[in-house]
């Protein structure tokens, strides 16, 4: 008997009645979980979930937080399944008009994702009233769907609201000597020693920002304002005159933008302190790119028209991603001297490690020898999805194939080559972190400089995808993973690829082998193969028969990545996100659908809804786990100089680790 469409009338959710983890099954499910990657020789396990994507919490703001009251329990759910760290996206303000998080600032936090939950207690002292919480928000909204979206001009708009009302009532609750807010006064001037300059000098730029209509500040009517930093900085009087009298003139304005930062990174800090009670790691975005705000605080840094973007293959279309390009002539003073770029280079990498344990280097690439293009040559520049051909470029290139003006390389000082040895990795060095630590997005066009001076002099990690061909190499320095937040599920890449299945990284056989090395599970390894495979004896498999293999050669797919030792995993490829159309990100694309997938509200109902069911899609952990583990086995044996002793050995250490994987994942399949 199946029962439908019960509600609860209140939020309007569905019953559920799958099988789910009971509370005093958790921490057998986790140790079990926890034995087996260890045994599975798996030590770093890194979720993908951008902030915009944790899911709503009772009531929804229109976009997720990474560090709100709902992150915790999001957390709390990988940790239980087994990872330790979750890759956030790029953490920093919103550019205007555009909502991709790898064009927000690099140096500081987005004010959409501060908890307005949080706002109407009274630890702070409830600045944000019930009734105007109760009317921007929503209750959550609970259907058959295992994703949501992001909304993110709704947010924008809502907050604009409740963080205006935040301050006005902090202002007048502090002017009434109420004890929570001069409690809070403390802390919001204690921030102030540390932060007081930089977020005067970003609350200002929103305030200029405002007066010339638009962030773009080579658009501003008045260019003093947008060279003031500049000129502040190589201490003109009359600049420096201006500044001060701006500043006082806008100190409201400022005040209030420096009070919403100081929220959120007094939110920040619980959320880590939290996270490093439980052993939980949250790993940032070290983005290439930059906002309009850091450019303008240091402008001169930049070089002028031009942008950095990414150069494709054979006919396909370059992409321009419009993200400011550093100039080399502005990295050193000399041997030993940073100049300005290296000093926001500098303060990117430690924003970035702020709150973080460690990081995703984005575009590695473009620390090296990035592909340039004058912004100016660029014709029809949003057409064909932002991507442009040779022939729509006139002045573009690698870093050190372009000349300026008067002829001159642009790197002649070769300085674009110091980067990663001179500032980067001695930056990580200071964080505590090794060169192999961080994420590396290595995945790019090489050319040769990018090859001599990451691969060959540096031997820095590869970021290894899996999606189209099989490892070749195995090194405990590199990163795998089988998709990304740039790809689809990897359930439909077997959908709406179907070459894929035949590439080398998707062959039954290879897979079949690598998973059953032991000569004694030959018979095993045969059964598998044809689990596995899309033909069988020559037949082709369709329907529901070809369904059930696909389901099994991902499973397949990710017990051979459970054999590495730095993992990755999308949170669409966890819960089996493969709704047509919805996609977190299309790598290299510009369209309404990118940067606003989603977590549903009821995340862990529907995850394991989705396993218990006659078509699951989501990642049953301890199935695939199950399979790695025995797939190590193998490899030790076929390894040993006494195969026979030693499969006794690792079979009597291991035998009930792996019953009990198996007992969990026929658990995440039953049926309630």
């Amino acid at each position: 008997m199946r029962i439908t469409n019960i509600q609860n009338g209140l939020y309007n959710r569905n019953l559920s009645f799958q099988r789910k983890l009971r509370e005093n099954e958790k921490a057998s499910y986790q140790k079990a979980i926890e034995d087996g990657f260890a045994a599975a020789g798996v030590k770093q396990r890194v979720a993908i979930t951008h902030g915009s994507v944790f899911p709503a919490l009772e009531r929804d703001s229109f976009i997720g937080s990474p560090f709100g009251q709902a992150a915790k329990k999001y957390i709390n759910f990988l940790k239980l399944h087994g990872f330790t760290a979750n890759q956030l996206g790029p953490n920093g303000g919103l550019s205007e008009k555009n909502i991709s998080p790898y064009n927000t600032s690099a140096l500081n936090e987005n004010r959409l994702f501060i908890d307005l939950k949080e706002l109407t207690t009274d630890k702070y002292g409830r600045i944000l009233s019930q009734k105007t919480y109760d009317e921007l928000t929503l209750p959550v909204i609970y259907d058959d769907k295992n994703y949501s979206f992001t909304d993110f001009e709704e947010a924008d708009y809502i907050y604009n609201k409740a963080l205006f009302e935040s301050y006005k009532t902090f202002k007048k609750n502090l002017a009434n000597n109420q004890f929570e807010a001069v409690k809070l006064n403390k802390e919001f001037k204690n921030y102030l020693k540390y932060e007081g300059q930089k977020t005067e000098e970003e609350g200002l730029f929103k305030v200029l920002s405002a007066v010339n209509g638009t962030e773009k500040i080579e658009n501003w009517k008045d260019q003093e304002q947008a060279n003031l930093m500049t000129n502040v900085r190589a201490k003109n009087k009359n600049a420096i005159k201006k500044y001060n009298a701006l500043t006082k003139s806008f100190r409201p304005n400022i005040e209030a933008y420096q009070f919403e930062q100081f929220i959120l990174n007094k939110q920040i800090n619980e959320n880590k302190e939290f996270r490093d009670k439980i052993g939980f790691k949250y790993f940032s975005d070290f983005l290439v790119g930059c906002s309009q705000m850091d450019k303008w605080r240091y402008k001169e840094a930049f070089l002028d028209g031009y942008s950095i973007g990414a150069r494709e293959n054979g006919d396909t279309p370059h992409q321009t991603w419009g993200v400011p390009v550093l100039n080399p002539r502005m990295l050193f003073k000399n041997d030993k001297e940073f100049n300005i770029g290296a000093m926001f280079l500098q303060e990117k990498l430690d924003h970035a490690l702020d709150y973080c344990e460690n990081t995703r280097i984005d575009h590695a690439l473009g620390l090296v020898d990035p592909f340039i293009y004058e912004e100016a040559s660029v014709k029809y520049k949003f057409a064909n999805n932002g991507k442009i051909q040779d022939k729509d470029v006139f002045h573009g290139g690698f870093m050190s194939e372009i000349k300026d003006k008067e002829g001159n390389m642009l790197d002649d000082y070769a300085s674009y080559q110091r980067i990663l040895k001179n500032i980067i990795l001695k930056r990580l060095e200071k964080h505590g972190l090794q060169s192999h630590d961080p994420v590396w997005e290595d995945i790019c066009c090489n050319p040769p400089k990018f090859e001599q001076i990451y691969r060959q002099n540096l031997q820095l990690p590869k970021l290894v995808s899996m999606d189209w061909v099989k490892p070749e190499e195995d090194n405990s320095k590199h990163w795998y993973l089988i998709g990304s937040h740039d790809s689809v599920p990897v359930m439909n890449m077997l959908k709406d690829n179907d070459s894929r299945r035949y590439h080398s990284g998707w062959d039954a056989m290879h897979l079949a082998g690598y998973l059953h090395q032991d000569p004694t599970r030959s018979s095993e390894r045969e059964e598998f193969c044809k689990k596995i495979s899309s033909n069988i004896d020559g037949r082709d498999k369709v329907g529901e028969e070809l369904r059930k293999a696909d389901r099994e050669l991902v499973t397949a797919k990710f017990a051979e990545l459970f054999t590495k030792e730095k993992i990755q995993i999308s949170f669409a490829d966890i819960f089996g996100i493969t709704d047509k159309n919805v996609v977190y990100n299309i790598g290299g694309s510009d369209n309404n659908i990118n940067w606003k997938e989603r977590l549903s509200p009821d995340f862990i109902d529907k995850y394991y809804k989705n396993l218990s069911s006659d078509n699951p899609t989501a990642l049953n952990i301890p199935e695939a786990l199950a399979i790695a583990v025995r797939a190590k086995i193998d490899m030790q044996v076929v390894n040993s100089k006494n195969p026979d002793e030693t499969r006794e050995n690792l079979h009597a250490k291991y035998d009930d680790l792996l019953k009990n994987l198996d007992h969990w994942t026929s658990v995440l399949k039953e049926k309630e």
